[in-house]
């Protein structure tokens, strides 16, 4: 909890400023409140709007205080130096928290609340003045104050107080540029750096590109003679090239010519080809009008030639019908004959059918009666039941008995893989690996395992399995020496297959790195020289180790092994004698030693670490791990053999039960099949008997012989009318089938006539038509001839056009050139043998001089651009140089006044002036200079020449330098008056006071952990006590309202 106490009148004000009612001036912080941040549960805190002393003792929250003004007002936690992270700052214990902090506006009614919200997933959420919005809003509402906690003259946290003393000449300009005068001068200052950049630039561009040019013009004029002679070459061999088009045109001409002859020829054959179809058309009508009879004659002779073909299948099916009839009426006279036959034996069955029904019912008496054993069938089924039971319930034990054997042999298993799995030396290595925090090695290496066979090439890793050591003590060097990331990581040979493994193991977050032969990797033997031998040193890192060629490569180009040796105790103890060898890194049992060679003065530093035991290669499986799963086999193991021992049991009881069941069955089944065979014997009697009886009745009911005969002499005689009439119908077809065929053979006659008339005619038609043939086939060969004629005249002009199109300009060249065909080409000839005749040296000196006429155009017109950029460069250069240097040498003389005369009361002299430096305005910065002994001269501020209390009271007093100039709301410094003695911290708080009183002077905090006794203070200053700890809950509920002393002790 910070509370406002008493304000303590000791000095009186010197100046009253503008400010409301309220004291404070717009962007001042009225009011903090923390909610579970840092080491807060709930803070409220209301300081004044001058100087703001904030004091407790170390560790009380006073830092925390600064962090939530900076991280509130839209900071990032990197600019505090303590976490790179915003969840680190949300209480310990506790998942979320919040900032909340209180702007004065621009008005008295007008106030601005921003709230953070924070949590520990790294979350932050923004509400300004009651709605949520996002974080840009609030940098808006904090960038109108001139709000800048990133900037080291406004904002100095505890954490960051050494970089301040840090800051160079020209990053000090920088940030009080930022902070205070013309909002423009670092505008300004950074367009005149980019400026004098681009002037750089363009100077360098029109000096090399005047000088090009020049060359580029020379080269040219030495070149026209020549390129006149390439030019007329070019120019005969142009008009060769012309001559050339029209070769494709005169050939065309011919095709023409040839094209309209055949087109004549095709002509005069069609011509002929009417004439032929006219005459055959003549020839051909009478024949048909001879065909159209004959066919009219023909159609009466197919239809009487249909009605003999009736005739004669109605006469054959009327005699089949006859015949028919015929069978039936012999077959009743057979029937007559069987009845007489069959009375006499029917007299005959009847009294053998009467004597076996007799038997049949004598057997049937002399049947004993057949009772089945019921009760001891019951009691089979009883004793069948009981055993069968029994066996299922063995059945069952046996059936959990085996589930349990299952999930002992499946955990047997696993333990004895988890064991193989913990022998295995790779297992080990990728299970060192893992607890060293690569937690997803293993499914890294199986992926590999499982895609070798798409890879191009051998791909190794990871690299700690690669590497096989011998000596314990040379593998914890080795593991000391490599960096962490290339145990890990994965060895390709292929560009390709590291495009794969980068993208397929990124999720397992292994590096892959990519071997490439020849890249100079010393490969030469190590050579132990007898100085080495004295030291004890023994051999080299890369020597110790086997690996795969590309492995050791990578090991030895990424961790510079070929240039780490190794000696013995011996050598630890002679480790300064080694330098002398120019060896820059050893390994002893006990210690690393590094030698470098500054590159200034020349002179050797050491550093010298402890060897640290090794964590990969000597990685060891947990014994108790190992005996535990060795004692869980044998107690599955012998759980197994119980359990199968058990289970022999199980199954031989069960094999006797169902052994006793099986035999009591057979016994049930041999009673019940006697059973049925008692009554299969009774039921076959009883049907004997009845169907003895059925037949017996059925003899009896036959009809009587004659009555059948009687009726089957009547059917005969029907039949035999029926036939009589059949008879009558045959002789009337055969008649009329002699008329018919009487007619069929004249009309035959009148057919063979109109034949031979047709015959005759079309023999002369047929040798018309071999001349009609002759002419179609002419032609057809005219009309092809001419296709052909036609086809090769396209094919010509399509040539000749790929080759020219004729335009007006290029018919006028043509009508001037020789108009056959031999005539052209001679002229092509001698047009060529005159260009031939034309020499020269360098075949492509036409190209080169247009290519860099070209060029030289290019860069004139590249040439004028440059000059007239660089003039306005120059222009703008000098016109914001006028407004930008003035202001600033007119700010840094205000601080200079300031500070030298605040300077004088609290040491010897102080001053801060501007280090010009010409046209470079990159390298323009602020010197502080200051001495603190009569004798000395003026120094840099720095950490080389002043102390660190010096140092403070020299940052305090330009800190305070900027008060009276600034144009931020608040400045913030946090324990700035640590390493002060009491007398400067005495001055530099009456600095601090007298600043704070001056008008419109901004807001201010000043941290520290305790004050000097009998300060003097004005109306100007508010004490902020942070009270912190286990036993202040009562005291703290006092003040949590922020009152004053004199308030809470009853007084005002």
């Amino acid at each position: 909890m910070a509370a406002r106490p008493a304000k303590r009148l000791k000095l009186p004000p010197e100046s009253v400023d503008l400010r409301g009612e309220d004291d404070y001036l717009p962007g001042n912080i009225m009011e903090i409140v923390i909610h579970n941040f840092m080491t807060y549960d709930h803070l409220v805190c209301k300081p004044g709007s001058r100087l703001n002393l904030v004091i407790g003792p170390n560790g009380s929250g006073k830092s925390s205080l600064v962090c939530a003004v900076a991280l509130g007002l839209a900071g990032e936690p990197q600019l505090l130096g303590r976490a790179s992270s915003i969840g680190a700052f949300v209480k310990r214990g506790e998942e979320s928290g919040y900032i909340k902090i209180s702007l004065r506006g621009f008005t008295l009614e007008d106030s601005i609340v921003i709230i953070r919200k924070i949590d520990t997933n790294n979350k932050s959420e923004w509400v300004l003045n009651g709605s949520a919005v996002p974080k840009r809003n609030v940098v808006e509402v904090i960038q109108k104050f001139n709000i800048q906690v990133n900037n080291l003259t406004q904002f100095l946290p505890q954490d960051r107080v050494c970089e301040f003393a840090r800051l160079t000449p020209v990053q000090l300009l920088e940030e009080t540029e930022k902070a205070v005068g013309d909002p423009q001068l670092p505008v300004q200052h950074h367009t005149l750096i980019d400026a004098r950049k681009e002037l750089k630039e363009l100077e360098m561009s029109v000096s090399r590109n005047q000088d090009t040019l020049n060359q580029l013009k020379a080269l040219n004029m030495q070149q026209e003679k020549d390129v006149e002679r390439v030019r007329q070459r070019a120019k005969l061999l142009s008009k060769v090239e012309t001559m050339k088009k029209k070769l494709p045109w005169l050939k065309y001409d011919m095709k023409k010519v040839l094209y309209k002859n055949a087109q004549t020829q095709e002509a005069e054959a069609k011509k002929k080809l009417g004439e032929a179809a006219k005459m055959m058309n003549e020839l051909k009508k009478p024949i048909e009008e001879h065909k159209v009879k004959k066919a009219a004659e023909e159609s009466v002779f197919k239809k009487m030639n249909e009605q003999i073909n009736k005739n004669a299948n109605k006469r054959m099916d009327v005699i089949e019908m006859e015949s028919r009839m015929g069978t039936k009426a012999q077959a009743k006279y057979q029937e007559i004959e069987d009845l007489k036959r069959q009375e006499t034996s029917r007299q005959h069955r009847i009294t053998k059918a009467k004597e076996d029904f007799a038997a049949a019912q004598k057997e049937l008496a002399d049947l004993p009666e057949y009772f089945p054993p019921k009760e001891e069938l019951e009691k089979l089924g009883y004793q069948i039941l009981e055993l069968e039971m029994n066996a299922n319930q063995i059945k069952l034990q046996r059936t959990d008995k085996g589930h349990i054997l299952d999930q002992k042999k499946l955990s047997l298993m696993r333990c004895m893989n988890r064991l193989k799995e913990m022998n295995n030396e790779s297992t080990k290595l990728l299970q060192a690996l893992k607890s060293s925090g690569v937690d997803k090695i293993f499914e890294a290496y199986n992926w590999l395992q499982e895609n070798r066979h798409v890879l191009k090439k051998e791909v190794y890793g990871p690299v700690l399995l690669e590497v096989k050591v011998s000596n314990g003590i040379h593998a914890t060097y080795l593991e000391n020496h490599v960096p962490n990331y290339i145990w890990k990581s994965f060895v390709t040979q292929d560009p390709s297959d590291r495009d794969l493994l980068v993208q397929n193991l990124k999720q397992y977050d292994v590096p892959v790195l990519n071997y490439v032969g020849g890249r100079g990797v010393n490969e030469s033997q190590f050579q132990l020289t007898r100085e080495m031998s004295e030291l004890g040193i023994c051999s080299r890192l890369d020597q110790v180790f086997t690996a795969p060629h590309a492995v050791k490569d990578v090991l030895i180009s990424q961790a510079g092994l070929d240039h780490s040796y190794i000696g013995n105790n011996e050598t630890d103890k002679r480790a300064d004698e080694v330098s002398r060898l120019r060896i820059s890194d050893l390994w002893t049992p006990e210690s690393h030693y590094r030698w470098s060679i500054s590159r200034y003065g020349g002179h050797v530093s050491a550093i010298v670490e402890p060897v640290h035991p090794s964590r990969l290669f000597m990685q060891s499986v947990d014994v108790s791990d190992m005996d535990n799963l060795r004692s869980q086999k044998i107690s599955f193991e012998t759980d197994i053999i119980g359990i199968e021992e058990k289970l022999k049991i199980l199954q031989a009881e069960q094999r006797q039960l169902e052994d006793e069941a099986a035999k009591l069955h057979r016994h049930r089944e041999e009673i019940i099949h006697t059973v049925n065979l008692e009554k299969k014997k009774r039921r076959e009697l009883e049907n004997r008997v009845d169907q003895r009886r059925r037949k017996l009745e059925s003899l009896s009911k036959e009809e009587d012989i004659e009555s059948n005969a009687k009726k089957l002499a009547d059917e005969t005689s029907q039949i035999q009318g029926k036939r009589f009439g059949l008879a009558n119908e045959i002789k009337d077809l055969l008649v009329e089938a002699i008329t018919l065929r009487l007619s069929l053979a004249e009309k035959q006659m009148t057919c063979i006539e109109l034949d031979a008339k047709v015959r005759g005619m079309e023999v002369n038609v047929k040798q018309h038509e071999k001349f009609a043939i002759q002419a179609a086939a002419h032609h057809d060969n005219c009309k092809e001839e001419t296709e052909g004629r036609r086809q090769e005249l396209v094919n010509a002009k399509k040539l000749a056009e790929s080759i020219a199109i004729i335009t007006p300009d290029l018919a006028k060249e043509f009508h001037d050139m020789p108009g056959t065909l031999e005539e052209l080409e001679a002229a092509i000839q001698d047009g060529i043998s005159e260009a031939n005749s034309i020499l020269f040296l360098n075949q492509n000196i036409l190209q080169e001089y247009e290519i860099r006429q070209q060029k030289i155009q290019n860069i004139a017109i590249k040439l004028e651009a440059d000059e007239e950029a660089l003039q306005r460069c120059v222009s703008k250069i000098s016109t914001v140089r006028d407004q930008w240097l003035p202001t600033l040498q007119n700010l840094v003389g205000k601080i200079n006044e300031t500070f030298s005369r605040n300077f004088e009361e609290m040491a010897v002299a102080g001053e801060v002036c501007l280090d010009e430096h010409g046209v470079d305005y990159d390298k323009y910065g602020i010197l502080i200079k200051v001495k603190f002994r009569q004798t000395g001269q003026l120094q840099v501020l720095s950490g080389h020449h002043q102390s660190g209390g010096e140092r403070s009271v020299s940052t305090i007093l330009y800190l305070v330098a900027l008060q009276d100039i600034t144009n931020c709301p608040f400045r913030v410094v946090d324990e700035i008056n640590q390493g002060m003695d009491p007398i400067n911290e005495r001055k530099m708080f009456q600095q601090l006071v007298r600043a704070a009183s001056q008008e419109n002077t901004p807001q201010c905090f000043l941290l520290t952990p305790k004050l000097l006794p009998d300060l003097e203070y004005s109306e100007a200053c508010s004490i902020l006590n942070i009270m912190n700890g286990p036993w202040i809950e009562k005291s703290s509920e006092v003040w949590r309202g922020g009152e004053c002393w004199r308030k809470v002790m009853g007084l005002a």
